[in-house]
Order: structure tokens, then C-alpha cells, then sequence
């Protein structure tokens, strides 16, 4: 979150490179913060060694990051849920894991359902059909059908 932009050090020229290659092998296991005058602006940076380079990240200081508590559609959601229901949920997760979800066109608003029980019968389907691809079934309103 705090990571701008990041860039690939490396030395200019061969002189430089033996002391490039002691200064990466120092910061082995550590990360240096400094600060660093770039494009007319100063920049927060973090560097570190990267396989055979450094890598410099520019970071956004702490008061540029908004905090979730200014995230006003996070402040409905509930903070625990009932155990059982993560437990279902964990199971669907991994029966669909690394299974293609093809989720189908929706032309009307689709109606509000229990979660417990639309887990549920996505666990009964997944199931019956463990080898093919997951599907995301979209409600839809009941209609009248006509008597010939």
C-alpha cells in the first residue's frame, strides 16, 4: 500500500560494478530507507537487494494513505460471522479452487436469498459435479406459465 513506483538500480559502468555488487551483497536480509530528491520532488524510498540488482521503491507517506475507516460502504459490514458459515465457505472455496467461474448475463435485479442455504446448494452442486468447470447460478424471478 505504501509502494509508488518501483525502479531497477544498477551501476554505471564496470568501475562501479564491484562496488555495486558489495553494497547488494551488504543489504542482504535489509531493506535502507533514505530519502531521495527525483524529478524536482523529495521521495520517501525504500532499496533492497534483488537477485542480481537493487530495487528502489518511491513510498507514499503515511497521512497520503486513506484509512479504511474512511471506506463508508466497509461500515455495514459485520465483523464476525457465524463459525459454520465459514466453514461451508471454505469448502466451496476449495472445491472451486483453480475452476474457471463463468458467470451468466443478467437481465433482471437479482432477489435477495439466504447465504447459509445458497452455500449449501452450491456445495451440493459442486459435488455432484466434481470435474466440470463452476458455474455462478443468478436467481430469477418466478413466472406464470400458461395452460394450453
Amino acid at each position: 500500500m505504501y509502494v509508488d513506483r518501483t525502479y531497477y538500480l544498477a551501476p554505471d559502468g564496470r568501475i562501479a560494478a564491484s562496488a555495486f555488487a558489495v553494497m547488494r551483497d551488504g543489504l542482504q536480509g535489509k531493506v535502507g530507507i533514505g530519502k531521495l530528491a527525483l524529478y524536482g520532488r523529495e521521495d520517501l524510498v525504500a532499496v533492497r537487494p534483488k537477485e542480481r540488482g537493487i530495487v528502489m521503491h518511491t513510498l507514499h507517506h503515511a497521512a497520503e494513505i486513506r484509512g479504511i475507516d474512511a471506506v463508508d460502504e466497509l461500515k455495514d459490514v459485520p465483523t464476525s460471522v457465524k463459525p459454520e458459515e465459514v466453514k461451508l465457505a471454505k469448502q466451496v472455496i476449495g472445491k472451486i479452487a483453480g475452476q474457471k467461474v463463468v458467470a451468466p448475463a443478467v437481465d433482471t435485479p437479482v432477489s435477495v436469498i439466504n447465504l447459509m442455504d445458497a452455500l449449501k446448494k452450491s456445495l451440493d452442486a459442486v459435488s455432484t459435479k466434481k470435474k466440470s468447470p463452476a458455474k455462478v447460478g443468478v436467481a430469477r424471478p418466478a413466472t406464470k406459465r400458461k395452460q394450453a
